[in-house]
Order: C-alpha cells, then structure tokens, then sequence
C-alpha cells in the first residue's frame, strides 16, 4: 500500500499540511504515521494530512503524568479503558483525531470487533487536551466544540499551561473555566477522578 508522498518531510518546516492526489484511507495513514515517528498526525474531515513536530521535553513530561494519573485510577476503577496520546479515533466526519489523553467506557470498547480496536476506533467518552506553548488557543477550542463534542464526546478537559487555567467542556453547555485550580473533579462517567494539579504545573 502506497502513498504519493514520496519526499523527506524531515526537510519541511512543521507543522505543515499536506494534500495528498487520493486521500489516504485508515490503514494508510497509520502505515505513513509510523514509517514517520515521531512525527504526530491527524487527518482532516477533506483528507488534508497534519503533520506536527513531537511534544517538547517539558510538554512531554506533562502529557505523561496527566496519562499515567488518569490510567492508575482507570485501572484501579475498573469501569473503562484509557489511551495516550499516540492514538488516533476515526470522527463521524472522517477526520482521525489524537487527543492528549483519553478515556473509554467499558461497554462501547467491548463493543468493538477485534480489527476496529486495532485500528482508529470510536470517539471516547472524556478526553484531556494539554496546550503547546506554540498551540493557538482559540483553533484548540474551536476543534472541542466543532468535532469532539459533535462526535460524541461528553467531556473534555482543555489544560493551559501559560495561564494555568483549565476549561471545562460538556455538550450543549458554555465552558466552565477553573482559575489555577488545585484540583480538577471528573463528573458523570468518569466521576470519581481527581487531577491533582500540582502534579501537573510542578
């Protein structure tokens, strides 16, 4: 299976967008995303390929920390599955999506076939995105309110590091925005879970 991009994207300023001349379907894409690791990839709902550079060290540090506290209590729940930020869900408009971390109810995972598992699957149900230094805010929540809520995601927790605020997304509801929070409180499926900022911030 191939693509017709055949250049070194090493040698491309990022983050950049590519068209390809036929859209790549799901097992393309996921073929072109690890033959370019570490580069991050999402697809657009008209087939464009974004293509972004890896997270920075201190990012890093964070996207981990806020993956690891959400998976121990995950486990330890026992009502879902979590993902890191490596992977992608296919939305309803096509668009394949990467959130920084995310979670899962047991029952629509179980739902699944075994080869929709392995590949992009349905939307989770809470998701945590982490804001770059570089990320422009107002896109980041644009794509909240436009695709993730939309497609059928009933949570969404949008982290600024620069302004140490975190905003709280629900359909059908404006955004709740915490201040420099010391905690942040899951609700509905995910009630329960805590994210202790101060592990986060550091």
């Amino acid at each position: 299976m191939q693509t017709d991009i055949n250049f070194a994207l090493s040698s491309l300023p990022l983050p950049v967008r590519l068209r390809p001349g036929t859209p790549m379907n799901d097992l393309e894409l996921m073929r072109f995303s690890r033959e370019n690791r570490p580069l991050r990839m999402e697809r657009e709902e008209n087939g464009d390929i974004l293509i972004m550079t890896p997270t920075g060290s201190r990012t890093g540090d964070m996207n981990h920390k806020i993956g690891m506290i959400l998976g121990l209590w995950a486990e330890e729940d026992g009502r879902g599955v979590t993902f890191d930020s490596s992977t992608g869900f296919r939305l309803p408009n096509g668009a394949v999506r990467s959130p920084d971390a995310s979670w899962l109810v047991n029952e629509r995972w179980d739902a699944m076939t075994s080869e929709e598992q392995d590949g992009f699957g349905v939307c989770p149900d809470f998701i945590i995105e982490l804001t770059l230094p570089s990320d422009r805010l107002p896109q980041v929540k644009k794509k909240i309110v436009e695709q993730w809520l939309p497609s059928g995601v009933s949570l969404v927790w949008l982290i600024d590091t620069e302004s140490r605020t975190v905003a709280i997304f629900r359909p059908g509801e404006e955004p709740e925005l915490l201040h420099d929070p010391s905690s942040v409180q899951g609700t509905g499926l995910v009630s329960g879970f805590e994210l202790v900022m101060a592990r986060i911030w550091g």
